[in-house]
C-alpha cells in the first residue's frame, strides 16, 4: 500500500496540473449528512434531520499506465468520502467511459481498477462518474461527481518516415551546403510528456558526401566537387530517434537516393588524333565517306557536338554534319573525285560542346581537334565522252549514207581499253541514222524531211571493250535544216471590201504569205499585180517591204448598181536561193459605209433603202410596228369575248359563283346609300327584280312575290317561297343557294332590327362641310347629295334550288 502511495505521489510531482486526489480534500465544499451518520439515518427509516458539513472527498483525475503487462488487474486510485466510518454503510458507483468493461470499483472500498492494457494512441483518456450512496436504501450521499482517467504514455512508438523511401536530384560539382532535400518523421507518442516524441536526425550511411540536420531533417552536400562522371548515385540511410536521441529511444529509418544531374564540365575528346578514311573515286556527291566521333562525357544537351572542318588543304572537297542520336560527324563528299587527277585529300576537323557552362572555362577549350586523311580508291569507270552533248545540222533531202558529223569517248582508267559506239535504237524508232561503231561518225540511213521532223533527239552508247557492262551515253541533236521547196502563198483567205466613197490611191486591204519552208535568214516574200501594164485598172497592189503587201484603188466612184464585185489576181515570190512564186486572187466587194468609212452593207438590196437609217434601226422599226399590232389584236378580242360572255361564264363551278358589286358605302351615317329594309320586309321588295343568275326568257314576266300582308308565321311563308322555286321552269338545271330573308310584323313593340331601324332616320344635313375649306370639298361632296339623286343599291344574292 505504501509502495503505490509512492507511485502516485511521485507522478503527480512529475505533472503539476494533476492532484492526488484519494488523498486531498477540497476546501470550501460541503457535503451534507445526518447528525447520526448515514448508517442511523438509514436505519431509522430515513429521518430528514441532516445539516450541511463539508466534503469529505473530492478528485480531479487519475493516471493509469498504458500497455500495463501484469497478471493482476491495475491499480487507478481509491475513492473515499468522510461519511464512510468503515461500517460497510456506504456503497460506491462508477459510470461513463469504460466503466464496467475497462474499469471496475470495489462498491466497498472505493477501489479502482483498469481491467486490460489501455492504448494512448488508442484512446487518450476516459471521462466518468463516482457516486456514494447509502447502501441499504440506495439514497445519494451526496452529488454524483464527474472525474477524468488520463492514460499515462510510455515511449511505445518509434519515429516513422510516412513517405519514404524519397528521391532526390542535386547538380554535380555543387558547393558545399547545397540544399538536397527536406525528411520528416513523425511519432505517435505524447509530445507534451517527456522526450518521448522528440525526434533528433542522423546519417547511418551516406557520409562523407551529405549531411542532415539533426533538428530539422534538412539534407545538404557535404563534400565538394563531386563528379557525376566519377559516381552517379548515392544512397543515403537517414534514421530518425526519439527520448532526443538518448539511449534507449526508439528509432526509424528511411533510404534517400540522391543523384548528381549533369552539367557541361567535360569537354568533347577524338578517341585518336588521326582517322584514316578510304574512299572510291565513283561515289556519289552527298553520300557519306566516313565517320568520326569525339566523346563527351556529359549526358544529354551538354553532351551535343558540333564538327567543322578546319580550312585547309582538302578541306574544299567534303563537309560534316552531326548525328543528332549518337553524336557522331558523318562526312560528306561534297564534290566529284577522279582518282587520275588526285589519290588523297587531308584535312582538320574540330569538335566543340554546342552548350557551354560559364562557370566552368577555367577549365580549359571545350574542342577538339583530329586530322583526317581520306584515300581515293581507284574503280573501273566508263568511258567519258568528250561533250556533255553533241549538236550537228543536216540539209533535208540528203542522200542515204550521207556523214553529218561525230561523236569521241575515251577510257580515262590506266587500261585505256578501246570504246565501241552504238545508237539506242529505242531513240531512233525508224533508223534514220547509223553510226561507226570504231570512229564514232554518224551518219544518214533515210532521207529526211523538214517539214515531218525538224529535229531528232538520239541517243549514243559508248562501250569498254574489255568490260561491256561499263557504259556511258550522250545526247545527240541533229537538226534538219530546209530547202526551198514550197512556194509562198496568202496567209489567210481575205474578205476585202471597198466603200462607194473610197477615194483614188486609198488602201483597203493589207496582205501576207505565209510559205512552209523554212530558210535560215527568215522569210522574204514580194507581192505584185500580173496587172501591170494593163491600161484601165481599178486596183492594184503596194508591196511595203516587210512581207506584207497592200491593196490601193485606182480610182473613185464605184457603184453597186454597175458591179458588185471585183477579182485581183496578186503573185507572191519567196527570197529561196532557188526562187518560187504563187498566185491567188483577192475578191472586192462593193460595200455601203458612213461617213468615217465603217462598213454599213454590202448586198445589192439595200441600195433602194431610205438613205440615213441602218439596217438595225429599220429592223427595231419592224418589231416595234408588229408589237404595236399584236396589242390592238389582243385588245379587240378581249373586247369582242367580254360581250359575248354571260354574268356565269366562269371555268369554276357556278354554283360557288359570288356575284361582287364594287358600290362603296358612305359609312355609319350614310342612311341613302342603300335601304336594307328591302331584304327584310317583303312588302318593299321591287317589282322587276330578275334573277341574274340565269339569262331572262323573252316573254316570261317577273313572279311578284307574295308578301305576307296579316303578319303569318314565318314557316307558312317559307314553304310558299320554296313552292314558288320548285315550280318555276325559269330555275337554273342545277342547285343554289335560296336566303329567304323575312322579318315578322305586327309587334306591339315594334321592329329591333337596326337594318329596319334605318330607314326611319332623319336626313341630316352636310352643307356645314362647305364651310370647312378646300380640304373638306371632296367630302362635302359625298355626304351633300340627296336622297332623290341616289341610285338603289342592289346586293348579291345567291341562291340554292332544291330538285
Amino acid at each position: 500500500m505504501l509502495r503505490r502511495d509512492c507511485l502516485l505521489l511521485f507522478l503527480c510531482f512529475l505533472f503539476e496540473q494533476s492532484s492526488c486526489a484519494p488523498f486531498q480534500s477540497r476546501p470550501g465544499q460541503e457535503w451534507p449528512h445526518s447528525q447520526t451518520g448515514p448508517s442511523t439515518a438509514g436505519r431509522n427509516g430515513g429521518s430528514r434531520g441532516f445539516q450541511r458539513v463539508k466534503r469529505g472527498w473530492v478528485w480531479n483525475q487519475f493516471f493509469v499506465l498504458e500497455e500495463y503487462m501484469g497478471s493482476d488487474p491495475q491499480y487507478v486510485g481509491k475513492l473515499h468520502t468522510d461519511l464512510d466510518k468503515g461500517e460497510s454503510a456506504v456503497k460506491y458507483t462508477l459510470s461513463g467511459d469504460g466503466a464496467g468493461t475497462i474499469f471496475t470499483i470495489d462498491q466497498i472500498t472505493g477501489d479502482i481498477h483498469a481491467l486490460r492494457s489501455l492504448d494512448r494512441e488508442e484512446k487518450p483518456y476516459y471521462t466518468l462518474r463516482a457516486q456514494a450512496v447509502d447502501i441499504e436504501t440506495n439514497r445519494p450521499l451526496e452529488p454524483e461527481s464527474e472525474f477524468v482517467i488520463k492514460v499515462q504514455d510510455i515511449n511505445d512508438n518509434e519515429p516513422k518516415f510516412l513517405e519514404g523511401p524519397y528521391t532526390a536530384s542535386v547538380p554535380e560539382m555543387s558547393p558545399v551546403g547545397t540544399y538536397v532535400m527536406k525528411v520528416t518523421a513523425t511519432d505517435a507518442d505524447d509530445p507534451t510528456y517527456g522526450n518521448s516524441a522528440r525526434v533528433v536526425y542522423s546519417i547511418l550511411h551516406g557520409q562523407p558526401y551529405f549531411s542532415v540536420d539533426p533538428k530539422t531533417g534538412v539534407i545538404r552536400t557535404a563534400l565538394p566537387n563531386m563528379d557525376r562522371e566519377v559516381k552517379e548515385l548515392y544512397q543515403v540511410l537517414i534514421q530518425a530517434k526519439d527520448m532526443g536521441g538518448q539511449l534507449g529511444g526508439l528509432a526509424g529509418t528511411t533510404t534517400i537516393n540522391i543523384t548528381l544531374s549533369d552539367v557541361n564540365d567535360n569537354p568533347p575528346r577524338f578517341s585518336k588524333s588521326i582517322f584514316h578514311l578510304r574512299v572510291p573515286e565513283s561515289s556519289a556527291v552527298g553520300s557519306a565517306v566516313g565517320r568520326i566521333k569525339a566523346h563527351d562525357l556529359d549526358t544529354g544537351k551538354n553532351a551535343e557536338v558540333e564538327y567543322n572542318i578546319v580550312p585547309g588543304d582538302g578541306g574544299a572537297m567534303f563537309d560534316i554534319t552531326t548525328n543528332e542520336h549518337n553524336q557522331e560527324g558523318i562526312i560528306m563528299l561534297k564534290k566529284p573525285l577522279d582518282y587520275e587527277t588526285k589519290k588523297a585529300y587531308t584535312f582538320k576537323v574540330e569538335a566543340s560542346n554546342a552548350h557551354l557552362d560559364p562557370r566552368f572555362h577555367n577549365f580549359g577549350p571545350f574542342k577538339d581537334t583530329a586530322t583526317v586523311k581520306i584515300n581515293v580508291l581507284d574503280v573501273d569507270e566508263p568511258p567519258v565522252f568528250s561533250k556533255p552533248f553533241y549538236t550537228m545540222d543536216v540539209y533535208e533531202d540528203t542522200p542515204q549514207g550521207t556523214i553529218i558529223g561525230a561523236v569521241t569517248a575515251q577510257d580515262l582508267d590506266a587500261g585505256n581499253s578501246p570504246v565501241r559506239y552504238s545508237i539506242d535504237w529505242k531513240s531512233d524508232l525508224d533508223s534514220f541514222f547509223d553510226i561507226d561503231p570504231v570512229r564514232g561518225t554518224i551518219s544518214t540511213n533515210e532521207l529526211l524531211d523538214r517539214e515531218s521532223i525538224a529535229q531528232h533527239n538520239i541517243s549514243v552508247v559508248a562501250t569498254k571493250v574489255n568490260n561491256p557492262v561499263l557504259t556511258s551515253r550522250v545526247a545527240v541533236t541533229v537538226h534538219v535544216l530546209d530547202i526551198n521547196e514550197f512556194p509562198p502563198e496568202l496567209a489567210m483567205p481575205y474578205e476585202t471590201f471597198v466603200c462607194e466613197s473610197a477615194k483614188v490611191g486609198q488602201v483597203i486591204q493589207v496582205i501576207s504569205a505565209r510559205d512552209q519552208d523554212l530558210p535560215q535568214a527568215g522569210q522574204r516574200f514580194s507581192f505584185k499585180s500580173p496587172q501591170e501594164g494593163v491600161k484601165t485598172k481599178n486596183f492594184t497592189i503596194r508591196d511595203f517591204g516587210n512581207n506584207t503587201a497592200g491593196v490601193v484603188t485606182l480610182r473613185g466612184g464605184f457603184k453597186r448598181r454597175s458591179q458588185e464585185i471585183y477579182h485581183l489576181p496578186v503573185l507572191i515570190e519567196d527570197g529561196g536561193l532557188q526562187t518560187l512564186s504563187s498566185s491567188g486572187t483577192l475578191t472586192i466587194r462593193v460595200c455601203g459605209c458612213d461617213t468615217d468609212g465603217s462598213l454599213l452593207t454590202c448586198s445589192a438590196e439595200a441600195i433602194f433603202l431610205p438613205v440615213g437609217l441602218s439596217t438595225g434601226a429599220l429592223i427595231a422599226i419592224l418589231v416595234c410596228i408588229v408589237i404595236l399590232l399584236v396589242i390592238v389584236v389582243l385588245y379587240v378580242g378581249v373586247r369582242r369575248q367580254k360581250k359575248k360572255e354571260t354574268l356565269m361564264t366562269s371555268k369554276e363551278d357556278i354554283r360557288d359563283n359570288v356575284i361582287h358589286y364594287d358600290d362603296e358605302g358612305g359609312g355609319e351615317e350614310d342612311t341613302h346609300a342603300f335601304d336594307m329594309g328591302t331584304l327584310r320586309n317583303p312588302k318593299v321588295i321591287k317589282e322587276n327584280l330578275f334573277r341574274r343568275d340565269v339569262k331572262p326568257e323573252l316573254g316570261l314576266c317577273p313572279r311578284r312575290p307574295i308578301a305576307s300582308q296579316n303578319s303569318a308565321d314565318i314557316s307558312n311563308f317559307i314553304s310558299q317561297r320554296l313552292q314558288e322555286h320548285d315550280g318555276d321552269t325559269s330555275a337554273p338545271p342545277y342547285d343554289s343557294l335560296a336566303t329567304y330573308a323575312y322579318e315578322g310584323e305586327g309587334s306591339v313593340a315594334d321592329s329591333l332590327s337596326s337594318i329596319e331601324s334605318v330607314k326611319g332616320e332623319p336626313q341630316e344635313d352636310y352643307d356645314y362641310l362647305n364651310e370647312w375649306g378646300p380640304r373638306f370639298k371632296t367630302l362635302a361632296g359625298i355626304f351633300g347629295e340627296r336622297s332623290e339623286s341616289q341610285s338603289d343599291v342592289t346586293s348579291s344574292t345567291t341562291t340554292e334550288n332544291k330538285h
